[in-house]
This record gives structure tokens, C-alpha cells and sequence, in this order.
């Protein structure tokens, strides 16, 4: 099997860029620039190396660099952002900040003539994010793309296999991105799309199989796509050895509660144990507004009721949790920079009785664990079904969390999503959610005045998740939304609806 190895240096965006090689059927993973030498790589039969985007300048103090004798391994490289400048900088080019200053979202591009760029029109759009820039390309090299705040957008000495992009491929931003990996893997790298999901699936059960014969595991069962395809996948690889406990903590959506316990008891088999903790939690919760101390105290909250749980279970060896790529980029594992914290995501803590913990799907992204959901027989509806953050509406409670703002979340978004599903969009958004914001705003109804809170609509088409783009939902649809929750929704004054993407949002508001 032919693979990519890309090099993090600490960029939001490297998980993807392996995504993105994926899904041209060719396998990726991804090391710490510093932990892989460059025998390492040629024992390894890598066929190319991606070096990723970081947060820091190739000329800085703090500069991250790998070892110059990577680039002498006999295999392509290409360089992405600060994996652009970090080529050129050891390679003898000259970096130094950018003369316009920052650039940042879509820009037009401009490219020339050359393998990486194949099937790209002369003229697109690509997305930018950087302050310094490559001023003196390195000796061997030349200038196959540029924008008009950026002389040298990309680079390539085709002799040595060496390429460099100052703007984001892998971002569904940039137009032809996908194109250009494409090129770079297949063509450049010579790579053979023979990797599959199926072969995927297989191997994590067999791996949990052989991980975790003998020992009894319990799984945090949120119901949500991530852990319903973990519980599914632990299921089939230790059978009964496996409990679900299921926290209902009162911060899930409207009928959530009743629906999972239904799906895993009656139709998988599963043992499932539901806990109703929603007095522990709000209680917990009571006064704190604070986004980040919100969800590290619903992720601490979890914890204690699975150690509970397991005290009554007796003996219980592994933790299982449904984590998901996105989760650990965005809690700042490695050197990148934490943009949320994830309960489920930053290990054990000392006094836990768990002696492990195992995250089947630590290493996918979310199109590819509802691939792995259908190739399970998972139906379709709990596949495609809307994704749900750990926190719950936890984080969709802007401000104080109380049990009547969840209930007046829980109508708005009911009616929101019951809007949306029963109108045949030409694309439906991938995920879309009410937040009652902590705003109040004067209103009227009849003739009297009133005070009720703002409740903001959001809507997000992506297939990664990484980024997403607001969704344009017809006006007739927002507007039998709005209608309904200011009239049906005690306390609801005003709706708006979120036409941000991510970046420079993220899909949650918190």
C-alpha cells in the first residue's frame, strides 16, 4: 500500500491535509516534524512528504524546522503555508514578512504552466493565511503561482521534486485544492489510489479485538454519529464485554433521551445502561458562563458518573470514547493552538480506575466515519443523523445554563429542524441548530411590550467539518422558522440567523 507522511508543524489545518489525500484512495498519517528521521522515511517507504502550515515564523526564535536532510530522502516533497516558507528557507531562499502586511481568506490566484497544477485553470481562487512570505525564491527553483499581494504563491524545483504553496490546498476554499493534491500524490508522487474505508473498518475492529481480549469495556454513548459508529465497531470486535452508559444530562435535544435508548437496546442488541443526571449537572453548572469552564466541567461531570457507573459494574478495565479527528486538532493536541476544549478528548485522569482508554476513531474525520457507519448496516437515518456536540446544548446556552432556557432552546431548535427537514432543499446544510443567545431585545405582541431573548438560527454545508460555509437557506424557510418560535416559543422576541463560515468561525458558537 502506497502512502503520503505529512509533517505536522503545528498548523490548524494538518489532519485535513491528510483527509484530503484520503480521500483520493491513498493512505496518510501524520508524525510530529521533530519525531521521524530521515532513514525513518525511506524504511518506511513513504512516497511522498507533505510539510504542513504552522502558527510561527521560519526565521523566529521558536522557529519548528526538521531536519534539512528530509529533503535529500529521493521522495517529493511539498511544502503548505509554513511548510512553503520552511522549504525555501532551507533551501537558501529568503523569508521575511509580507510587504502588504497579512493575508488572509479567498484570493485570486494566478498559476503557470506545471504537474502540480494539471486541470487547474490559469485563473482561480485559493485561500490565504500568513504574515510572511518568500521574497527570494532558492536557487533551482521558480515561480509557478502568484496573487496580487503575494509574488511568489507557489514554487517548485521540478528536478528535485520539491513544491511549495503559500496558500491552503486542502481547504475547501481553494477551488482547484483538491486537484492540486491530487496531482501531487498521483503524478508527482506516483501513488496508486488503492486504499479503501473497507479495509479501515476491518482494521479497527481487528485491532480492538486484540487490544482488548479479556477486558471489559464501558463507552461514553452519546447517541451522536462518532460514538453510536464506536459502539457499533467495539460491539463487533468484544460482544458483550462491551456497556454503553448513556448520560442523559439534561442538556440533549428534544425526544434525544428516548431515541437512543431505543436504537442501541431494541435494534443492536447493545447493553446500554441510561443515567439521568440532569439535577447534577445543572447544578454543577449553576452561575458559570464562561465557555471553556463550561465545557470542562461537563467533561469532568462525565467522568465522575462513568466512574460511578463502573463502581457499580464492578470491574471495568477500558474507557471507550467516540473521539474524532476535529476533536483533537481543535483541544490543541501537538503544537497547535487550542481553539475548544473536547470532554472526551486529553486522557485519564490520575485517580480514574480505568487502567486505559481506546478511541477507535481518533484518527478519521467525520465523512469517513459515516462511511464506516454505512458499510456497518448502521441505518441511514442514525448515520446522517444531525451532529450533536458532547457538551449538548450546554454549548448552545450562551451565558448561565438554567432548565428554562434548555427548554426554550429545546422548542426553537425542534421547530428550526422540523422546518428545514420537511422543505426539499437542493442542498441540504450538513448541520444546522438554534442558539439561544444571552441577548433580550424589546418586542411586541398585541399591544403589548415585551423582553424575550434573541434566538440565533445556524445552517453549515461542509464534508469535513474543518471548514464549512454557511448555509443559503431560502428566505420563505427562515421566515416560517422565525414565525413559529417567536409565536410558539415563550420568551423568543427575535430570531437571527448566522451567515459566518468557519473560519473564521467555528460551527459551534462556543
Amino acid at each position: 500500500m502506497d502512502k503520503i507522511l505529512v509533517l505536522n508543524f503545528g498548523g490548524q489545518y494538518d489532519q485535513l491535509i491528510a483527509r484530503r489525500i484520503r480521500a483520493q484512495h491513498v493512505f496518510a498519517e501524520i508524525k510530529p516534524f521533530d519525531r521521524i528521521t530521515p532513514e525513518e522515511i525511506r524504511a518506511a517507504g513513504y512516497r511522498g512528504v507533505v510539510f504542513t502550515g504552522g502558527p510561527n515564523s521560519v526565521y523566529g526564535d521558536h522557529a519548528l524546522r526538521c531536519d534539512p536532510a528530509i529533503l535529500s530522502v529521493g521522495v517529493p516533497i511539498l511544502g503548505i503555508c509554513y511548510g512553503h516558507q520552511l522549504l525555501a528557507f532551507l533551501t537558501d531562499g529568503v523569508i521575511e514578512p509580507a510587504a502588504s502586511g497579512s493575508e488572509y481568506g479567498k484570493t485570486a490566484l494566478t498559476v503557470r504552466e506545471n504537474v502540480l497544477f494539471r486541470g487547474v485553470p490559469q485563473e482561480s481562487v485559493c485561500w490565504m493565511s500568513h504574515t510572511d512570505a518568500v521574497t527570494t525564491v532558492p536557487s533551482g527553483f521558480s515561480v509557478i503561482a502568484e496573487t496580487p499581494h503575494c509574488p511568489c504563491a507557489a514554487m517548485a524545483n521540478d528536478a528535485r521534486g520539491l513544491y511549495g504553496v503559500q496558500f491552503h490546498p486542502e481547504v475547501t476554499h481553494t477551488a482547484f485544492g483538491e486537484q492540486m493534491l491530487r496531482n501531487f500524490v498521483l503524478d508527482v508522487c506516483g501513488c496508486k489510489a488503492d486504499w479503501q474505508m473497507d479495509d479501515v473498518a476491518g482494521q479497527i475492529i481487528e485491532n480492538c479485538r486484540r487490544a482488548l481480549d479479556g477486558k471489559k469495556v464501558l463507552l461514553a454513548l452519546s447517541g451522536g454519529v462518532d460514538s453510536s459508529v464506536a459502539a457499533v465497531l467495539l460491539h463487533k470486535a468484544v460482544g458483550d464485554a462491551l456497556t454503553c452508559v448513556f448520560v442523559d444530562h439534561g442538556l440533549l435535544r428534544e425526544g434525544e433521551g428516548d431515541f437512543v435508548e431505543q436504537t442501541f437496546r431494541k435494534q443492536f442488541g447493545i447493553r446500554l445502561l441510561r443515567v439521568r443526571a440532569e439535577e447534577r449537572f445543572l447544578q454543577a453548572l449553576r452561575g458559570v458562563t464562561e465557555p471553556e469552564e463550561k465545557r470542562k466541567i461537563i467533561g469532568k461531570s462525565f467522568i465522575r458518573v462513568f466512574e460511578e457507573e463502573a463502581d457499580q459494574l464492578g470491574h471495568i478495565d477500558v474507557l471507550a470514547q467516540g473521539t474524532i479527528y476535529p476533536d483533537v486538532i481543535e483541544s490543541g493536541k501537538g503544537a497547535s493552538a487550542t481553539i475548544k476544549s473536547h470532554h472526551n478528548v486529553g486522557g485519564l485522569p490520575k485517580h480514574m480506575r480505568f487502567t486505559q482508554i481506546v478511541e477507535p476513531l481518533r484518527e478519521l474525520f467525520k465523512d469517513e466515519v459515516r462511511a464506516i457507519g454505512e458499510k456497518l448496516g448502521i441505518p441511514h437515518a442514525l448515520v446522517w443523523r444531525q451532529p450533536f456536540p458532547g457538551p449538548g446544548l450546554g454549548v448552545r446556552v450562551i451565558g448561565e445554563i438554567t432548565k428554562e432556557k434548555l427548554d426554550t432552546l429545546r422548542k426553537a431548535d425542534a421547530i428550526f429542524r422540523e422546518e428545514l427537514e420537511r422543505t426539499e432543499l437542493p442542498q441540504a446544510p450538513h448541520q444546522y441548530f438554534a442558539v439561544l443567545t444571552d441577548t433580550r431585545s424589546v418586542g411586541v405582541m398585541g399591544d403589548a411590550r415585551t423582553y424575550g431573548y434573541t434566538v440565533a438560527l445556524r445552517a453549515v454545508t461542509t464534508d469535513d467539518f474543518m471548514t464549512a460555509e454557511w448555509t443559503r437557506l431560502p428566505y420563505d424557510v427562515l421566515e416560517r422558522a422565525s414565525s413559529r418560535i417567536t409565536n410558539e416559543v415563550r420568551g423568543v422576541s427575535r430570531v437571527a440567523y448566522d451567515v459566518t463560515s468557519k473560519p473564521p468561525a467555528t460551527v459551534e458558537w462556543e
